[in-house]
């Protein structure tokens, strides 16, 4: 078991997706990826930047995006899940593409029309950040999300930074498996309700566990 995770990181790094973790210091204080911006910096900087993100991917009070414009980073694209990307959608209810009032980047719904990025929609993107919180429930669909963008960032062969956040249900796993004939955007892998896992560690097991589609896998 232990070669096998060894060989799944591996994958997943020379795919280039990088799970930054979270930190503890010495006053327990938890940070999350995206505010250790010396490490994944060098990785973007100079580079056209996809961002899936929502209004849970904070650096400080600051959003990330406004973070890495901040810092010259060139963001081309946004990318929303369920609620938006600034989170004043209704549960469920479909959002369509806009343009970002606050920053006038284009910002295409993941939660309307289509549920992954298209090659046209990362034409010109040289890498793509994954940055959502969650809280390691199996119906909220950013798991879901996450899958179909992985999906594409591979089948695209665009790399893809995915930020860890802590999950507060991490600690605990609870409630039945989901059966595969079941599946949905509300519960698409057989993990239980609770299922005690960041979503960086998630993402670790879509590629480890081999559920990942076919022409994903063989590009890792």
């Amino acid at each position: 078991m232990k070669e096998s995770t060894q060989k799944h990181i591996l994958i997943l790094f020379t795919s280039m997706i990088f799970s930054l973790g979270l930190l503890a210091q010495s006053d327990n204080k938890v940070i999350p990826a995206a505010e250790r911006i010396n490490v994944y910096l060098p990785l973007i900087k100079g580079k056209s930047v996809g961002i899936f993100a929502n209004q849970t991917s904070m650096v400080g009070n600051t959003h990330l995006v406004d973070t890495l414009r901040s810092l010259g980073v060139n963001v081309k694209v946004i990318f929303g899940p369920e609620h938006g990307f600034r989170g004043t959608a209704d549960a469920g209810e479909k959002v369509g593409n806009y343009t970002d009032s606050k920053t006038g980047i284009p910002v295409v719904s993941l939660y309307g029309a289509k549920r992954r990025p298209s090659a046209e929609d990362l034409k010109g993107v040289d890498v793509l950040i994954f940055d959502i919180q969650d809280v390691g429930v199996r119906f909220y669909t950013f798991i879901s999300s996450l899958e179909e963008f992985m999906e594409s960032a591979f089948e695209n062969k665009v790399p893809l930074l995915l930020l860890d956040r802590p999950n507060p249900n991490g600690f605990y796993v609870d409630g039945p498996v989901l059966e595969t004939r079941y599946r949905s955007f509300v519960g698409r892998q057989p993990v239980p309700i609770v299922y005690g896992m960041t979503i960086g560690e998630y993402a670790m097991m879509l590629t480890g566990e081999n559920w990942m589609s076919e022409k994903s896998q063989c590009l890792c």
